[in-house]
């Protein structure tokens, strides 16, 4: 199969949506942690703040690489064009391969961060569900857990 110049260049705009919801991703991880941050010079010891601040660092981390292997992945789409113009078909392909294999490093990042977020979630909800466990009101169905009877 040969590789045309308007294949790399359908990947102009998934990748640039892509670094789209990435840099939402760091806004408002940015937001969170200044709000945490903001909650721990209050009460420093408060052990759920410590343990979200420790999971929006490395979320930031992830989401940083994401950005990086995102813009790498645009990068080579940009230069494999320039090959194919020139007539470098094989170099060409070999450069979308490592922008294939970059984008897809940047959505494996993408998973992981969406698997840490949904523990930061699941770090809220706990702390909701003990205050709740301790109140008697017309809400708890809404937090009670289910038995399921087999």
């Amino acid at each position: 199969m040969e590789l045309q110049l308007s294949t790399p260049a359908l990947l102009f705009s998934a990748i640039t949506l892509l670094m789209l919801a990435f840099t939402n991703r760091f806004l408002a991880i940015a937001n969170l942690i200044r709000g945490l941050h903001k909650k721990f010079k209050e009460n420093p010891d408060e052990e759920l703040v410590v343990e979200q601040l420790h999971n929006l660092r490395r979320r930031l981390s992830l989401i940083k690489n994401m950005q990086l292997f995102g813009i790498f992945s645009f990068l080579l789409c940009v230069i494999c064009m320039y090959l194919l113009f020139q007539g470098y078909t094989i170099a060409a392909n070999w450069i979308f391969v490592g922008s294939m294999a970059s984008l897809l490093i940047a959505l494996g990042l993408s998973l992981i961060e969406i698997q840490i977020s949904t523990k930061a979630l699941n770090l809220e909800l706990s702390d909701m569900e003990e205050v709740f466990r301790s109140r008697k009101g017309s809400l708890d169905f809404i937090f009670k857990k289910e038995n399921k009877k087999e």
